[in-house]
């Protein structure tokens, strides 16, 4: 199914047919759009990375080692929405957005996948100069044994995006107003 063309520059400035150009909508409409999809990245981001860490917390019980710092879920989730956030007001990942959805949703997948793994490895140097280290000792840390399970990390991650963005494209592409009324609005059968 393909958009008609007479709607492509509407889309292109608003996201979806039928919305107001950006440049039409005032602060305070834009400030509510900011922080709706603030909160509903970060609600998502915290379930996945909550998911991860109770899975970690698991595994590394099997070995006897207590793992119980569940809070960097929290963390990461705030830092990665705004992350998420920043990136789509610089238009990341919008290069297949003319293409068809499955192009759009897997290379936004990735690119926050591989942004994800970036954080992560920042994250590690930050928590080793927190206990002393210098930046050469913390990310050579990062390297070695540790270097696997974040890349494993990223791809973990890349595929639970996949749902968040096929949502996220479905949005845009419909509409945030008929988005929202297909999941929350009583239909007649």
């Amino acid at each position: 199914m393909s958009i008609p063309s007479n709607n492509s520059a509407q889309i292109e400035s608003t996201g979806a047919v039928g919305e107001k150009p950006a440049s039409q909508r005032n602060l305070k409409e834009r400030a509510k759009d900011e922080i709706r999809n603030f909160t509903l990245m970060f609600v998502y981001l915290w379930v996945v990375f909550g998911v991860l860490a109770v899975h970690e917390s698991i595994v590394l019980s099997q070995h006897q080692i207590n793992y119980r710092f569940h809070g960097l879920a929290i963390v990461n989730a705030l830092v990665f929405a705004k992350v998420l956030l920043v990136a789509e007001d610089l238009h990341l990942g919008r290069r297949f957005n003319d293409k068809p959805l499955v192009y759009s949703i897997l290379f936004k997948s990735v690119l926050f996948g591989v942004t994800l793994i970036c954080f992560h490895i920042v994250e590690h140097v930050l928590i080793g100069m927190w206990d002393g280290r210098t930046i050469a000792q913390s990310i050579s840390e990062v390297g070695a044994n540790k270097l696997a399970g974040i890349i494993s990390l990223g791809i973990i991650s890349t595929v639970a995006l996949v749902p968040f963005f096929i949502l996220r494209e479905i949005s845009r592409v419909i509409g945030s107003d008929k988005f929202w009324a297909l999941f929350f609005q009583h239909r007649n059968s």
